[in-house]
């Protein structure tokens, strides 16, 4: 759907009449008019609400236990393995039952298992091993969640609205990530990491029972074919569509390099170059405020060269990078890495919006599933190689060569020309679907 205050390609010589910002906002707000989604986005709002400052109360948690870093470590590690190894079937599973269903059962398994980690935390009874399994038992819970999620914006909102839902999503989400930390950190402080992780059991118990109110149907396509076979079934389509698998290749060289580049070394960077961690605090704020920054840009601005707009997002990740690598001023840094956050907000949003117009409903999950699997399989692998590379190389050698990394994956997808053509136009959607059936498998 073209935005009413966007001129369309014929309206070049016609004036283009000014929309007053309050009618902008009203229309592009009109999601959240809709029950099924208002629903939904309250409970994604909920469980991010305990996702922001479960980490400090997780983290203070295992401390306080004497593992130290290498615990910390540990339970991270055991929350991310399942995810990968189980994120396939999951989309599967997304695909063939009620994508309600299944978030309902994810959040219902991790309030009772973050449940018991708060009461055992409380009366001083947890051990690491515990908060591992536990951790384990969201992280597979989550290689279910995540597919189902993301298929539910396409049955509950009108195709000419979902740009603006997934873009209202991610304000939501954002928003939480600014203050989040912070508020983590005072509630610990304050109460304790057992009260935090009793908060993020209480907010997947509360999303769960409006997760239970969607009511949407099960899939009532391909219930008998078999797993092995919706996964090949997933695999062709994700293979019949070359921008779709380039853009993932894409994908697996940015997030690796990035989380690598921001989160790891990023604050040995901070500590070494900017006097410790209120300087490296600030930095993180400004990539916080990028990322609603973008999510509202993207809430009033629909653009029309989609697969452009999610490369150069992609690109700007490599601005931080760059200057961490160059020790230019600390300003310098907290603008780049806000520009970072704004950009990869905007390129997240579109998207999110490409994939759920270009792919059918009912094979989403299984494609969300394969695209996510193949940008975040080299991450381990990324968090592993960091340390002897950049011991050997220097810091700020690995953070150079990361973000030339990051621009030359930007610019290797805008090469094929179906990447720099690709739009949010319904008919060119029902164009590719239609030669995609035809084809031969």
């Amino acid at each position: 759907m073209r935005m009413p205050w966007l001129p369309s390609r014929n309206s070049a010589s016609a004036p283009v009449p000014r929309i007053p910002l309050r009618t902008r906002t009203t229309e592009a707000c009109a999601p959240l008019a809709i029950r099924p989604f208002r629903l939904h986005f309250t409970a994604r709002m909920l469980s991010w609400t305990g996702s922001a400052v479960a980490p400090v109360g997780l983290a203070f948690a295992v401390l306080g236990l004497g593992a130290g870093a290498s615990g910390l470590g540990l339970v991270l590690a055991a929350g991310v393995v399942p995810q990968i190894l189980l994120l396939l079937i999951g989309g599967v599973v997304a695909d063939r039952f009620s994508r309600a269903r299944v978030m309902v059962w994810k959040n219902v398994l991790c309030a009772a298992a973050e449940g018991v980690a708060a009461v055992l935390l409380w009366a001083g009874s947890a051990r690491v091993w515990h908060l591992v399994a536990i951790s384990a038992l969201c992280g597979a819970a989550g290689a279910f969640f995540a597919p189902a999620a993301g298929g539910v914006v396409v049955e509950v909102v009108p195709g000419e609205m979902r740009y603006q839902a997934n873009a209202l999503l991610k304000i939501g989400q954002n928003s939480v990530k600014v203050a989040g930390p912070a508020v983590g950190g005072a509630l610990v402080a304050a109460f304790g990491p057992s009260w935090v992780i009793g908060w993020y059991a209480a907010t997947f118990a509360a999303a769960a029972v409006l997760f239970a109110r969607l009511d949407l149907a099960p899939a009532r396509t391909k219930l008998r074919t078999g797993f092995v076979r919706d996964l090949k079934d997933g695999w062709d389509d994700f293979w019949a569509r070359s921008w779709l698998w380039v853009m993932v290749l894409q994908g697996a060289v940015v997030v690796p390099v990035w989380l690598v580049g921001y989160q790891m070394l990023g604050p040995v960077y901070g500590d070494r170059y900017l006097g410790g961690a209120a300087a490296w605090g600030l930095v993180v704020s400004a990539f916080t405020g990028g990322l609603v920054l973008g999510a509202a840009m993207a809430l009033m601005w629909k653009p029309s060269r989609v697969g452009v707009v999610v490369c150069v997002g992609t690109g700007a990740m490599s601005l931080p990078l760059a200057a961490m690598a160059l020790t230019l001023p600390l300003a310098v840094l907290a603008v780049s890495t806000c520009a970072a956050g704004t950009g990869l907000s905007v390129s997240m949003t579109v998207w999110s919006s490409l994939l759920q117009e270009r792919i059918p409903k009912e094979r989403l999950s299984r494609i969300l599933s394969y695209s996510t699997l193949g940008q975040v399989l080299p991450v381990p692998l990324g968090y592993v190689a960091a340390g002897p590379v950049s011991a050997l190389f220097g810091l700020r050698a690995t953070l150079a060569a990361g973000a030339a990394a990051i621009v030359a994956a930007m610019f290797v997808p805008l090469m094929l020309s179906q990447v720099r053509a690709l739009t949010l136009a319904p008919a060119e959607a029902e164009a590719e679907a239609a030669v995609l059936v035809t084809a031969p498998r």
